[in-house]
């Protein structure tokens, strides 16, 4: 009696597959109607199921042999994930931190590779008889052919090209806050940054392996220790979606979006430009200090001052030359600078100063600290304060 003996690398392919289905179907079945961003995770998480299935049909010898007596047609074009799951994975993350993001025609673009692919397995691969595809994939012909190589290769140069935009918006993201948000670091984004690293990392692995089969064809040259990379990319992939799922539940409700476009009317030019407009918020912070709520946006500012949110970012980038976030930040640095040199104050710690004009963390209090000031608070408070 034959039978198949599935070693670990084939469970882990398949326990890859199987979770990113069963995730996405959840996903899908929980995800609240306006909860775009999850709608891409679970795209992603269903492309990407793909990926394994077609390593373990393509590579695995006992799986090859069934799906060559069984299904004969399902070889090469489940390998399509390839040419999706990264453009979706940069979607997820656009809609993620955009809350207005939108699908446009022109995303449309995104799906040219996948034509591209489909159209050269059609010339190159499903234009012979279905007895000549089976020879092609039973020796390893196909999958080695020059031309095949070629585009496995652009194909996973494109998937680093996604992760490394995806790296752009995540920084962009944290600059846009900056316009927007006094207290940035309240807003954790390290495990998303993480995550995109993470199969930046396996994107790149990736196509080195494609680069040396290229190599290997055209020059002999063939590093083992390039097999093993591979191999251990399964396990990486496997514990990445996993952490993908669970750090996205976990963080996602405390994840604050920000606008993609500002669709605010253009503010009248000679106001912006009037020095007694800036003096006069300069006035109202330092006699309301509304800086001290360490939660302050700037849609709260300019409800407080009265003045539109588009304007008052203006007036910031034009007569204080800073963000929403430097600006806020510099008088909370004033107004410790004043309590570290209070003779009342003394009893209290740095972390309770800190704390009471606004910052809520002391790396970030200090940071700013010593680049307005040129001392750390503890040098400050010792020169200034009387003894």
């Amino acid at each position: 009696m034959n039978e198949t003996v599935f070693n670990i690398h084939d469970l882990v392919l398949m326990m890859t597959a199987l979770q990113c289905a069963c995730f996405a179907v959840l996903l899908l079945v929980t995800n609240p109607p306006d909860n775009k961003s999850n709608y891409f995770l679970a795209a992603f998480l269903l492309a990407h199921a793909f990926i394994p299935l077609h390593e373990l049909i393509l590579w695995g010898a006992d799986f090859k042999m069934i799906a060559l007596d069984n299904y004969p047609r399902l070889f090469l074009w489940i390998g399509f994930g390839y040419y999706l799951d990264a453009a979706l994975l940069y979607f997820y993350i656009k809609s993620l931190v955009y809350h207005d993001f939108n699908l446009h025609k022109r995303d449309g673009l995104h799906l040219i590779p996948l034509g591209l692919f489909a159209l050269f397995l059609g010339l190159t691969f499903y234009s012979h008889t279905l007895e000549e595809r089976v020879l092609l994939i039973d020796d390893d012909i196909y999958v080695y052919s020059p031309m095949y190589l070629i585009v496995d290769f652009l194909c996973k140069a494109t998937r680093i090209g996604y992760c490394v935009a995806s790296l752009l918006l995540i920084a962009k993201y944290r600059n846009q806050l900056k316009t927007t948000h006094s207290n940035i670091e309240r807003i954790d984004i390290r495990w998303l940054i993480s995550l995109v690293i993470g199969f930046l990392i396996i994107t790149m692995t990736e196509a080195a392996l494609a680069c040396a089969k290229l190599l290997h064809l055209f020059i002999g040259f063939h590093p083992h220790w390039f097999e093993v990379i591979g191999l251990t990319g399964y396990y990486v992939v496997f514990v990445l979606v996993l952490a993908l799922v669970f750090t996205s539940i976990r963080y996602f409700s405390g994840f604050v979006a920000v606008k993609q476009k500002d669709h605010h009317k253009k503010p009248a030019e000679e106001k912006l430009l009037n020095a007694g407009f800036a003096e006069k918020i300069d006035i109202a912070m330092r006699e309301h200090k509304p800086y001290l709520q360490a939660d302050i946006t700037l849609d709260m500012l300019a409800e407080i001052l009265e003045i539109p949110s588009r304007d008052l970012s203006l007036v910031f980038n034009r007569h204080f030359d800073s963000n929403f976030y430097e600006f806020i930040n510099r008088y909370r640095i004033e107004e410790a600078k004043k309590m570290l040199s209070d003779p009342k104050q003394k009893s209290k710690t740095i972390t309770h100063i800190y704390l009471d004009v606004g910052f809520n963390s002391k790396s970030v209090f200090n940071t700013f600290f010593k680049k307005h000031v040129g001392q750390t608070p503890s040098e400050y408070r010792q020169e200034h304060l009387p003894h």
